[in-house]
């Protein structure tokens, strides 16, 4: 029996284009703020580092917080699409606000600054606009195909936005007058950029009702809607071993994204050409957008998205395990090869991720028959902010502890060898990782055995 669709193709791509709102804050931010803070502000990568760990700390609250709060509104524009639409402009305002911090103001003032707008973007306005995104996977569609599409669509914007800006943001700051003020006005671009294309997400789809969000009438009348507090969704959430799989699969990735962020001190330095740094950013982008035009089409033929995950990191494993080869040949060429086949197996996993996080919500609901969805999406946020501010952080401790001083053209063989460590080693590992998780994530096998037994 074939599903029945939902969603029309500007649908998909509408809500799709979101992440490039999504991505101008994600991006920007992972990609230039620790050069930014230690090459322009002048601040110390090690304090810079700790305060993004103590900011941390608020944010495993929130995600679980947001979540919650989008399962319980009820709006005409529906349970998602209000969070996402008004925590952008709290996005925007703390994005531009972190890359403008005075050079003149006191040291401590720059980094309360930096820590207030920093914690405030990630923490509040930055968790409720993800989840939210996030969620409409689960809720303007129930077609498994519609979802995994939604995903491609989404992953394509997000790596072509990561291309772009990582790609015209150094030129794009001199253009508009170097140093602070330059990094200055490209942030308040691309806010403004972000600002429209998310109301465009927003208003590119429409959330199903209650009544037909629920798998069959007679299952609803056998479990009614419940109402459940924020420690009773905390608990739903850990009970849910999928849930944890993915959290630890999406901190890692964040944290991996985090050390390939830093190839800009890398290239600055070991490859003595920070203009390289946007070359490998078109080896990752241009095989994860190709994997993603296809992974559709690769779900269908392998029945699903486990096998394909897996054999996905597997390669991915082995490609950046050629490029540490690569990387002490001094082959950037074959680096850039070996980069391009390390994302190309990474592809399929984030053009399917949203719907695998909608397969564990399913998961809660037939095993603990509540609706969670809007809960359950917090892995994205979770993921995304912890994993990529400890990331960052233990990047600016291990720069610090390296010897790093940013008034020299040439650093010391210390730092030298922790570069290598963290744009080589550190990926092929969280690499390997992964794919001893992903090898456990059958959630889609374990769903259709529970549903038979159910019958």
């Amino acid at each position: 029996m074939q599903e029945k669709t939902y969603l029309k193709w500007y649908n998909k791509v509408g809500y799709g284009s979101g992440d490039i709102a999504g991505n101008v804050v994600y991006a920007f931010l992972s990609s230039f703020v620790m050069i930014y803070l230690t090459n322009t502000v002048g601040l110390h990568p090690g304090v810079v580092g700790t305060l993004i760990a103590m900011s941390k700390l608020f944010d495993g609250i929130t995600d679980i917080f947001f979540g919650a709060m989008i399962d319980k509104t009820k709006t005409r524009l529906g349970k998602a699409r209000p969070w996402m639409l008004y925590a952008y402009i709290g996005c925007a305002a703390t994005l531009a606000a972190i890359f403008a911090i005075p050079v003149n103001m006191g040291r401590t003032s720059q980094y309360a600054w930096f820590f207030i707008a920093y914690t405030l973007l990630n923490a509040v306005f930055y968790t409720a606009n993800n989840i939210a995104y996030s969620a409409l996977t689960a809720l303007v569609t129930k077609n498994s195909k519609e979802r995994v599409q939604m995903g491609s669509y989404r992953f394509i914007f997000a790596f072509a936005t990561s291309l772009l800006i990582q790609s015209v943001t150094l030129r794009a700051v001199a253009a508009m007058g170097g140093g602070a003020v330059g990094w200055r006005n490209v942030a308040i671009v691309y806010s403004l950029i972000g600002l429209v294309v998310n109301t465009i997400s927003v208003l590119s789809v429409k959330e199903l009702s209650e009544t037909e969000l629920n798998e069959a009438a007679e299952r609803q009348e056998q479990y009614p809607e419940e109402k459940y507090g924020l420690v009773t969704a905390a608990r739903l959430l850990v009970s849910n071993k999928f849930y944890l799989m993915i959290c630890a699969v999406y901190i890692l990735q964040q944290v991996y994204g985090a050390m390939l962020n830093m190839g800009i001190y890398y290239m600055t330095y070991v490859l003595k050409n920070e203009n390289l740094y946007g070359v490998f950013s078109w080896a990752i982008n241009i095989p994860l957008i190709a994997a993603l035009i296809f992974t559709p089409a690769l779900v269908a033929r392998w029945k699903g998205m486990y096998r394909l995950n897996l054999r996905g990191y597997m390669l991915g494993t082995l490609g950046r395990a050629l490029v540490v080869v690569a990387g002490y040949l001094g082959s950037v060429p074959l680096m850039l090869l070996f980069t391009g086949i390390a994302a190309l197996g990474q592809g399929p996993w984030q053009g399917d991720m949203n719907a695998v996080i909608a397969s564990c919500s399913e998961y809660t609901w037939l095993t603990r028959h509540k609706r969670v969805d809007g809960t359950m999406y917090s892995c994205t946020s979770l993921g995304v902010k912890l994993g990529g501010g400890l990331g960052t952080a233990i990047a600016g401790w291990m720069l610090a502890a390296s010897g790093f001083d940013k008034s020299m053209a040439v650093q010391p063989e210390s730092c030298m060898q922790m570069l290598y460590f963290m744009y080589l080693w550190i990926p092929m590992l969280i690499n390997f990782v992964i794919t001893l998780i992903l090898s456990r994530m059958n959630v889609e096998e374990t769903n259709a055995r529970i549903k038979q037994q159910m019958e």
